[in-house]
């Protein structure tokens, strides 16, 4: 878990981490959560015969994580104010993903404390970054 930040101890190139395991049990509650039902990402027979090598982790969580990483920065005083990803690739499931985010900008605007981030999921490995994006978040001084 990443705690809250003060902008003030905050550098630029700093980086934080979060890491999620992706079993088969997290992606049909997701599934549940999120009514994205496609088998891809629950049934091992159905993936198979689809040519992935194993269920996939849904794009929609991949976003949510990257989302829950800005959060616990941010705390209960700060804010996203801008976040997005792409889907560049798939993850399997029954892996460890690591959710990143690089701070790329520190500075003030128009009374607000930002930082800038780069953002996303790679592999358990560490190789493949699957979940690229973006965000600005705003966090007390």
């Amino acid at each position: 878990m990443v705690s809250a930040q003060n902008w003030n101890e905050v550098t630029e190139g700093q980086v934080f981490t979060l890491t999620e395991p992706m079993d088969s049990q997290r992606l049909v509650i997701w599934a549940a959560a999120s009514g994205d039902f496609y088998q891809i990402h629950y049934d091992d027979d159905f993936a198979k015969g689809n040519n992935l090598p194993d269920i996939i982790v849904h794009g929609a969580l991949k976003g949510m994580l990257v989302g829950r990483l800005l959060d616990e920065i941010c705390g209960d005083t700060g804010k996203i104010t801008n976040f997005g990803v792409s889907y560049r690739g798939m993850d399997p499931a029954r892996q460890d993903l690591t959710v990143h985010a690089t701070v790329t900008k520190k500075y003030e605007e128009n009374g607000e404390h930002l930082l800038d981030l780069e953002v996303g999921v790679k592999q358990e490995d560490g190789s493949t970054e699957t979940t690229p994006g973006t965000a600005t978040i705003s966090i007390p001084a």
